[in-house]
């Protein structure tokens, strides 16, 4: 297969805070259809050390891809490009100690010919959607989302459960390494949508308002319009999300065919 987006949407937001801790990559500003590494970060620490913590996740994760990429990445791979964050954030906590214990989630996906790899740490989500239906959804590394598959707590108590912030995985340093889930999916069809989000988006929907937010046929703008108005409106938290919408799916035999074709046409 050969898969091609359209133009992705990005946008990161402070909302109700005082300054925005979380990051996006890329920059909304420079972002095109070809690039191939999307990640959303929610920085955790206080004052501007979550803020560091986030860009710092970002700018690693795609220095690490980029100078050793070869070929497709992996869950080993992504989990080095971690491994690496850690690092990173050691050497700074050492020469800025006020800084210690900063932390970020991450919600990351690359876009491969065949698939879309997918990883996270913490409650950073990735949605697939198809007409408007969930048909992928990343599991939150929280201590209520532990609680509501061990069958503690319910779904409807889960919404507003006064613990719902905490997280079991974070990406910090190497006295606290941490593992990103990864999934790679080859199920992708032209007009799927991926969302990757902070948790600042998902409180501001539930995925029952996401799913009928999609359902509904406009363009991409008209999505980004009215997420970040909802989140403006519900959410206590800083936001940001990106929109990835699936263009075209070419399966290889098509290619082939094309080339042919196109050489035939010269003969």
């Amino acid at each position: 297969m050969n898969i091609t987006l359209g133009k992705p949407l990005a946008v990161s937001d402070k909302g109700r805070r005082s300054n925005n801790e979380d990051c996006v990559f890329p920059l909304s500003e420079i972002v095109s259809a070809t690039d191939r590494l999307y990640m959303v970060c929610d920085g955790v620490g206080g004052s501007s050390r979550g803020e560091v913590a986030s860009s710092m996740a970002c700018d690693v994760i795609n220095t690490f891809f980029l100078t050793f990429l070869k070929g497709e990445p992996d869950a080993d791979f992504v989990n080095k490009a971690i491994q690496y964050v850690e690092t990173c954030f050691d050497t700074y906590t050492n020469s800025h100690p006020e800084a210690y214990g900063m932390a970020t989630t991450l919600a990351l996906t690359y876009v491969m010919p065949s698939a879309v790899l997918v990883a996270h740490v913490g409650d950073s989500r990735v949605y697939q959607f198809r007409k408007g239906k969930i048909i992928y959804r990343t599991e939150d590394h929280s201590l209520v989302n532990s609680w509501l598959k061990l069958g503690m707590i319910t779904p409807e108590e889960a919404v507003n459960h006064p613990k719902k912030n905490i997280i079991l995985r974070a990406i910090q340093g190497k006295k606290r390494p941490t593992e990103a889930e990864v999934s790679v999916i080859t199920d992708i069809q032209p007009g799927d949508i991926f969302l990757l989000c902070s948790d600042g988006v998902i409180e501001g929907f539930t995925d029952e308002e996401l799913e009928e937010l999609f359902s509904s046929r406009c363009p991409l703008d008209n999505y980004k319009e009215v997420l970040v108005e909802k989140c403006l409106n519900k959410s206590r938290d800083n936001f940001s999300f990106y929109l990835l919408p699936v263009e075209s799916v070419e399966k290889t035999e098509s290619l082939k065919q094309n080339f042919l074709s196109f050489l035939y046409s010269f003969m």
